[in-house]
């Protein structure tokens, strides 16, 4: 499974790359020209915004000045850059959830709607491309949801303001996530608008559908035969689902969480606990995998899956999209969404 769908994707980046040698990233900086070249469109600061400091759990960024060259890394902050006016300069690629355009499609979209220049993508997580993100020559790093390890973040933070995350890796609310990347680009106040716009848009769709109140769901997963993990309340796609109206299974809140993932592992042997979810959420990467998980006695057996009232995809795109919360990934999961989750109500005889 692409581990960004599950808690294995909560992990740092390659201790190899952070090793590489930080006067090897500095003489691959970016020469001058590439300042003057770069095509940002972005948004003016807000009076008083610069210099901003921004503390995380791996440091302090302090950003003197309006960034014109930004680079995203994790999840979440590219989409909310793109939505405050500032396309990146660079974005860790996710192919798994691209389309045909090698993009993912959200970001695609809003960047040509404007007439913009598509972001350079590069690797990241275990082969996070250091090299690739100093010939960038950022301004600012943005990874307030990601994974990077303290000596990644100590070579990055000479190379630009790197904005980590606040607590834990892979734990920044989505409105936290917002926050911070308003703030590092001069922003702050329009923050409030974003969380604003998504908050109306999920709650325009629930009252569309008000047999919700009365659903109960659990937002399940796997990582092989024989396991069964359940994503907690707060995790960013469960609260999606939550905002739609549905209300998460109270069982889910007696699990114990699983090393800071916002899931617990629970086994497959209890999956008889979820008898109280009127429906289920997963994904899959393919139809083979679905098969094989689904002929599976004990995961068969939980009610959800027996009525057939699980919500489930394969859709790269959609999954990825429903996996967080962000300006360009609401809109773009809730008319693929709600077709789907009335079915499994139905199915559900809710």
């Amino acid at each position: 499974m692409p581990s960004v769908f599950t808690p294995l994707r909560r992990r740092g980046l390659a201790a190899g790359a952070a090793a590489v040698s930080l006067g090897l990233l500095v003489a691959g900086c970016g020469s001058d020209d590439k300042k003057e070249d770069d095509a940002s469109s972005a948004a003016p600061a807000e009076a008083g915004a610069f210099p901003v400091k921004i503390k995380s759990a791996l440091g302090e960024a302090v950003i003197k000045q309006k960034p014109k060259r930004v680079v995203t890394l994790g999840q979440g902050s590219a989409e909310t850059a793109i939505a405050l006016g500032n396309i990146p300069v660079g974005i860790e690629s996710y192919a798994w959830g691209s389309d045909k355009t090698g993009y993912l499609p959200w970001i695609h979209d809003a960047v040509t709607k404007t007439g913009g220049k598509l972001p350079k993508q590069f690797k990241g997580g275990e082969e996070l491309d250091i090299e690739a993100i100093t010939e960038l020559d950022p301004d600012v790093i943005l990874a307030p949801w990601s994974g990077i390890t303290q000596k990644q973040y100590d070579i990055l933070k000479d190379i630009a303001p790197t904005v980590a995350y606040p607590d834990k890796a892979w734990s920044t609310n989505w409105d936290q996530q917002i926050d911070l990347v308003s703030k590092a680009l001069g922003q702050p106040e329009k923050a409030k608008e974003l969380t604003s716009k998504i908050n109306k848009q999920l709650a325009d769709a629930a009252a569309t559908r008000p047999k919700y109140k009365n659903v109960t769901f659990s937002y399940i997963y796997t990582s092989g035969p024989g396991t069964l993990g359940v994503f907690k309340p707060e995790e960013q796609r469960v609260k999606m689902l939550s905002q739609l109206g549905l209300k998460v299974d109270p069982v889910v809140n007696t699990f114990k969480e699983t090393d800071g993932t916002d899931s617990a592992l629970i086994g497959l042997e209890n999956a008889n606990k979820l008898s109280g979810s009127d429906i289920a959420f997963t994904f899959y990467t393919d139809e083979k995998t679905r098969k094989e998980t689904e002929a599976q006695p004990l995961y068969a057996a939980i009610p959800a899956v027996g009525k057939g009232a699980l919500v489930h995809s394969t859709d790269q795109p959609f999954v990825t999209a429903s996996s967080m919360l962000n300006p360009l990934t609401v809109p773009y999961s809730i008319e693929r969404y709600l077709p789907l989750i009335d079915a499994a109500v139905a199915k559900a005889g809710k």
